[in-house]
């Protein structure tokens, strides 16, 4: 796939293929020479049946898994090439995920929560300015009331907005989405799906997101379809 202007790419990928063994001593592949290119600020939705790679595809992109072949490029740099200390780098500074399962760690507040990215350094401790972006940003979301709440007090809705400030904390380049509104109902994934755009818009962080959601397909700027292996552009 031709990339128009280097200079706006973001992500590449370059025929990226992944398989897993059957437990038989055959393969099955999940993902076969995959081509995309999402320059900065854009918005991707990836749609596609149960069990066709999605997930797999996002966890990639995100470095929490490695292709079995080809290339993925982010911001220039081949995650092939890094180091597993490198990954885990660039995935605290660079990269924002936001799960089905919103992942927040039930013991500490909604402000606790969203720091914990900001935790990895030398000191092991945020600092003011970290402090004060989460107290914005969740002011931002509508949840500046409830910094102090833990997890288990909030709806569902308000447990998927808490974790996508966290992922956006450290200002990241991209932000990876899978299935965000899987476990909302229709009203409040709506919101979340529009606080998503609205967030892509205002922070210009790039957002790919996997979803059977029909209407937050919708709302990105690009629709591809995965289907035995292959990627392809609506």
């Amino acid at each position: 796939m031709a990339d128009t202007d280097s200079s706006r790419t973001l992500l590449r990928l370059e025929a990226v293929s992944k398989e897993y063994p059957t437990g038989d001593g055959s393969f099955v592949w999940v993902l076969a020479a995959v081509d995309l290119v999402v320059s900065r600020g854009e918005t991707h939705a990836v749609v596609g049946p149960s069990g066709s790679g999605k997930s797999t595809l996002l966890n990639i992109i995100g470095a929490l898994d490695r292709p079995t072949s080809g290339r993925v490029l982010l911001a220039g740099n081949d995650l092939a090439k890094a180091t597993d200390s490198e990954l885990d780098a660039i995935r605290n500074r660079e990269i924002g995920f936001v799960f089905q399962a919103h992942h927040l760690l039930p013991q500490c507040t909604v402000l606790e929560n969203v720091l914990v990215p900001t935790l990895a350094g030398p000191s092991g401790r945020s600092n003011p300015e970290s402090e004060q972006r989460a107290r914005s940003l969740l002011e931002r979301v509508g949840l500046g009331h409830r910094l102090g709440y833990r997890p288990g007090l909030l709806s569902g809705g308000e447990q998927q907005r808490v974790a996508v400030v966290r992922a956006l904390i450290n200002r990241p380049k991209l932000l990876l989405a899978d299935e965000p509104t899987g476990s909302l109902d229709h009203a409040t994934a709506t919101e979340l799906a529009d606080l998503l755009v609205e967030l892509n818009r205002e922070e210009g962080v790039t957002l790919i997101t996997v979803t059977h959601a029909g209407d937050l397909a919708e709302r990105m700027g690009a629709v591809h379809e995965l289907r035995d292996g292959k990627l392809e552009r609506r």
